[in-house]
């Protein structure tokens, strides 16, 4: 990646036209070909930029000043869209090996949800013991599959935002748990949506379907297994 810091002044052309005056910027060349032009506010989001596949061409003005043209390929919408980006004064410019990225690692996603209520099965429902941890079905695993304390059987689909689609997939299972004579010995298979969000429409759904719902704490549900406050 190039990062330069720069007074420029940006001028864009293609299916609109935009005009940044000459101020001081930062200008990021990534790997990929994209080109981002970010200013000292806005946030994340850059005031201009121009997506990959492109092309940075650093050239001279008939003044002498120096710009740089970015291009990106014509397509069948229209003509190709160009970037110029006229630079009066560099402050900056350094270039960096960044690597292979490993990605976003997100806390508190749908695969530590399941671990910890698999450990703690019990904060859903009274009672409430694990089986196992992604049950087979012919259409995909359950989430949990746990037994109450009447013995009977209880499956658990997991959501970090419970909408209308979560409960279709476990009323989908539900229905072939329920050919399981294995399963249904000490009663029906009944189902638990546990998210820590349910949408409105998903919990009206859920419960005409016998289907009970969870809002499940994640901050709470950690602190139950906080290695600093165990006594041994």
């Amino acid at each position: 990646m190039r990062l330069v810091v720069a007074r420029c002044q940006v001028d864009y052309a293609g299916r609109l036209t935009a005009h940044l005056p000459m101020a001081t910027r930062v200008l990021m060349i990534k790997a990929d070909g994209s080109v981002l032009v970010h200013s000292d506010g806005g946030s994340y989001k850059p005031l201009n930029w121009m997506s990959p596949p492109c092309t940075l061409r650093e050239g001279l003005t008939d003044d002498g000043a120096v710009e740089w043209t970015v291009t990106a390929k014509a397509t069948s919408k229209g003509p190709a869209d160009t970037l110029r980006i006229l630079i009066e004064e560099v402050l900056h410019d350094s270039a960096h090996e960044l690597g292979i990225d490993p990605g976003l690692q997100k806390d508190g996603v749908e695969k530590h949800l399941q671990e910890l209520l698999a450990e703690h099965p019990a904060t859903l429902a009274e009672g409430l013991t694990l089986v196992r941890r992604e049950f087979p079905t012919a259409i995909g695993p359950v989430d949990l599959m746990c037994r109450d304390g009447a013995g009977a059987s209880v499956a658990v689909e997991i959501k970090r935002r419970g909408d209308i689609d979560g409960v279709e997939q476990l009323t989908r299972y539900l229905e072939l748990l329920n050919r399981d004579p294995l399963l249904t010995g000490n009663g029906a298979v009944r189902g638990i949506f546990a998210a820590q969000e349910i949408k409105p429409q998903a919990r009206v759904l859920a419960t005409d379907r016998g289907i009970a719902c969870a809002v499940v704490d994640y901050d709470a549900l950690r602190g139950i297994d906080d290695s600093e406050h165990r006594l041994f």
